[in-house]
């Protein structure tokens, strides 16, 4: 039987210093019959000329050059050209170890998941990962895969760190100019998956940039996570009532983070007002649910002291 390609989505956005690492990881990978579509995002730090000459050195590897309109674009540009029968994610600052998609594909073939995600290794930039040896595999159906990402326990919701049959996205794209746009699109993902399978062995390295990440600093745009959610509970209320707990599990999340992201300066009163009106309406509910996460819980309770309180003892 022909081995499937395998389509390697790498948005590429002024990351020069670590787009090497990144893209050396994917070409050395065990698996070979890759397509690496890497998407210039209209760098300015010479990442696009580095891009052309991983081209060069590996007839693998396709470049788009466009734009800059942000990493959903850079994405959806990607989906839009992909040959590959499956589909991963890498951003362009972190990288994969050699045998990730080797692992990915394996399990997708033996248990027929069209969804497989893998754990990953979160590390601050300037350091090294450290090994974790663990490598537990479950299987999940979709509807238990919905709850296991909105009740924040096994599975994320990030894009990178999965291998999906490309079907999946036949008619998803991600929505441009928001953040969170992973959240925005793994309920339909997950909604259009037959089986989705977790290994827990850390196949993906996530570098944590604290000066460079999109989401490391605080804007009116942190508040896209509020819009999406609250959309996504109205919309389960009406079409999939089984998931609004773990939907307003995770809303409630929402708004304990940016509530306590925000400056006390007074800029950003509507919004802090906004998360506080959310967090009394499903408190009561969250407490009292079972799956809701200990961390969740133990901001329930603070926050029945009042919203001083709970500002005070969490920042």
């Amino acid at each position: 039987m022909e081995s499937p390609l395998i389509t390697i989505i790498v948005p590429i956005y002024n990351v020069a210093v670590y787009m090497d690492r990144c893209v050396d990881s994917i070409l050395t990978q065990t698996y070979r019959n890759l397509e690496v579509i890497l998407v210039d995002d209209g760098s300015t730090d010479g990442s696009a000329d580095k891009c052309d000459q991983w081209a060069l050195c590996d007839p693998r590897v396709k470049v788009i050059h466009q734009s800059n309109g942000g990493l959903s674009q850079a994405r959806n540009t990607a989906l839009d050209a992909m040959t590959g029968q499956y589909v991963t994610m890498v951003d362009g600052d972190d990288y994969i170890v050699p045998h990730c998609v080797a692992t990915m594909l394996e399990l997708a073939s033996s248990t027929g998941a069209d969804v497989v995600a893998a754990g990953w290794n979160l590390f601050d930039d300037g350091t090294s990962p450290k090994p974790s040896s663990d490598a537990h595999i479950t299987t999940f159906t979709p509807a238990q895969a919905i709850d296991e990402v909105f009740y924040q326990h096994t599975l994320t919701n990030s894009a990178c760190s999965k291998l999906y049959a490309a079907s999946l996205w036949h008619d998803l794209r991600f929505p441009v100019g928001m953040l969170y746009e992973d959240l925005a699109v793994i309920y339909n993902l997950l909604s259009l998956a037959s089986k989705v399978v977790h290994t827990s062995e850390e196949l993906y390295m996530y570098r944590q940039r604290l000066g460079g990440s999109i989401t490391s600093s605080f804007s009116r745009k942190r508040t896209h996570v509020l819009d999406i959610m609250e959309q996504l509970e109205e919309r389960v209320e009406a079409e999939a009532p089984q998931h609004l707990k773990a939907v307003r599990s995770r809303l409630l999340s929402a708004y304990f983070n940016i509530m306590l992201l925000c400056p006390q300066d007074g800029t950003m009163d509507d919004v802090v007002a906004r998360c506080w009106t959310g967090i009394k309406r499903l408190r009561t509910g969250c407490l009292l649910d079972p799956r809701v996460r200990a961390k969740n819980k133990a901001g329930i309770i603070l926050s029945y002291m009042g919203q001083r309180a709970l500002r005070f003892f969490t920042r």
